[in-house]
């Protein structure tokens, strides 16, 4: 399996509202043989600006190699793993501008990830584990803040959004005015354009993530 050219643009213009369903796109090779991508977001080729899911297949593994914007990640399915440790599903890691490693996964997993969007005086290492009821504070600090949220069948969920927010949802369903989100829906909402859905008969389960969009390059 060969990788293939990347788009160097997708969903690019954060003064936009955008909803990807996950589940619904192509795995795309990497340059690494087993490891496949659904692109989310991205600006720039391989070494991007990006927001992506990546399935690593059983055995699968990238050399080491740098973050220099740092790298944000949430375990769906299965172990990914590193030098650092083992991280099941549901583990969440922050590797800051700077980290290195040389991931990969022996049984095989799925992650969702950010590349290149931390703020460049995130110097913190974090590493945290999603419960798989209820909400929970991930991590904050002045630039940003990233939880897990519960809503509960019928419950109307309403977020604020002065700077800019995301939402990937983890389970369950959400429905809005003019859209619905479902398990591993990816929403990105720019600053000003607060959010408003309800949860469905089977309740939803939401990574979160309030911050500032950089709309300079818009």
């Amino acid at each position: 399996m060969t990788s293939m050219a990347m788009p160097a643009l997708i969903n690019a213009d954060l003064r936009q509202t955008v909803i990807v369903q996950g589940r619904d796109l192509p795995w795309i090779p990497s340059p690494q043989v087993g490891v496949e991508r659904r692109l989310l977001f991205r600006i720039g080729q391989e070494q991007a600006r990006a927001t992506s899911l990546v399935r690593y297949a059983p055995g699968s593994r990238f050399n080491a190699h740098a973050h220099p914007g740092g790298e944000e990640f949430l375990v769906l399915e299965g172990v990914f793993e590193d030098e650092h440790g083992h991280y099941p599903a549901g583990s969440y890691v922050r590797n800051p501008p700077g980290s290195q490693h040389s991931p990969g996964s022996t049984e095989g997993c799925v992650i969702f990830v950010h590349l290149r969007q931390f703020h460049p005086e995130d110097r913190e290492r974090v590493v945290a584990q999603v419960p798989d009821q209820g909400s929970q504070a991930l991590w904050h600090n002045t630039h940003e803040r990233v939880w897990v949220q519960q809503a509960q069948p019928g419950e109307t969920l309403e977020i604020a959004n002065p700077q800019g927010l995301e939402l990937f949802v983890l389970d369950g369903q959400l429905r809005g005015d003019d859209f619905a989100l479902h398990p591993w829906s990816w929403m990105r909402l720019p600053p000003g354009t607060a959010f408003q859905a309800v949860a469905g008969e089977a309740g939803a389960r939401v990574w979160i993530k309030d911050a500032v969009l950089d709309l300079t390059g818009c």
